[in-house]
């Protein structure tokens, strides 16, 4: 037997900042998740654990090094890798993954919470640094400007053909950067993109939905060099109101969450370096 690939970290630290440095308070609400990997065969086969950075402690890195300040999710995120790998001897790979959950201002010092969650996922190593940005739980919806039919058929097929419905869907997108750049400028140049093209886009598929969405959020941030996108297509089906002599004319529609269809692909811009480290 041999031992094979292996990593720990902690998993979902919360953490609330709040920037009191002037008139109107500024709120930063985390989730972080740390990874390590390394030379760790000692604990594993012996259950010696002198290599082994507790995962208490990272945690604790997470607090103390927020004492600081936060700034852009991917400073902090690469903040904590480095410090992982320069620190631990035995530890050579790093990946702090963060979600930032959103709040919006409702006054100087008061928050209502907002909708999705903006995040990263920063990869450290001998080998580079890879940062890769994103939204998640971004729930859009167009109520006519979409379209699905000749569609492939076999002897289980029931689906009917439509040519208006309901779109609807809960976007996780994430775009890996070639370069550094202004990370919060690029996020919400992206986040618009997301939107925009949803909005913009008569759709005959998801999947054509999809791919327009990529093509813009690569089009809004020249330090894009792929986006992937998960898009479930949360399904509104037209109730039918004849058992009670009522017609329907795309009126009422029941919201199923289950079973759904998930669609998902990757946009790549053309010649884009590909990463030292997984990162899908």
């Amino acid at each position: 037997m041999e031992l094979g690939d292996n990593q720990y970290g902690k998993a979902e630290v919360r953490l609330v900042r709040v920037d009191r440095d002037g008139p109107q308070h500024r709120l930063t609400d985390l989730t972080v998740t740390t990874t390590l990997a390394g030379d760790l065969a000692a604990t594993h086969l012996t259950g010696d654990n002198a290599g082994v950075l507790p995962t208490d402690t990272q945690k604790n890195v997470v607090y103390a090094f927020a004492r600081d300040g936060v700034g852009q999710i991917e400073d902090f995120a690469l903040r904590l890798a480095r410090h992982f790998v320069d620190t631990t001897p035995t530890i050579d790979r790093a990946r702090v993954h963060i979600d930032e959950h959103s709040w919006d201002r409702v006054g100087g010092h008061s928050f209502a919470k907002g909708a999705g969650t903006r995040s990263t996922t920063v990869s450290a190593s001998a080998d580079g640094e890879w940062v890769v940005s994103g939204v998640g739980d971004l729930v859009l919806l167009n109520t006519t400007g979409s379209e699905f039919h000749g569609f492939h058929r076999d002897e289980y097929t029931t689906l009917q053909e439509t040519s208006d419905r309901i779109l609807a869907t809960a976007v996780s997108a994430r775009w890996r950067h070639a370069e550094p750049t202004d990370w919060g400028t690029s996020a919400t140049a992206a986040r618009a993109a997301l939107i925009g093209a949803f909005a913009a886009t008569h759709s005959l598929s998801l999947q054509q939905t999809l791919y327009a969405m990529g093509q813009k959020v690569l089009e809004a941030s020249s330090s894009i060099a792929e986006v992937r996108l998960s898009l479930p297509n949360r399904h509104h089906f037209l109730v039918d109101l004849q058992p009670f002599g009522l017609d329907n004319p795309g009126e009422v529609f029941f919201a199923a969450d289950r079973p759904y269809g998930l669609i998902e692909g990757a946009v790549r811009r053309p010649g884009a370096p590909e990463p030292g480290l997984a990162w899908w």
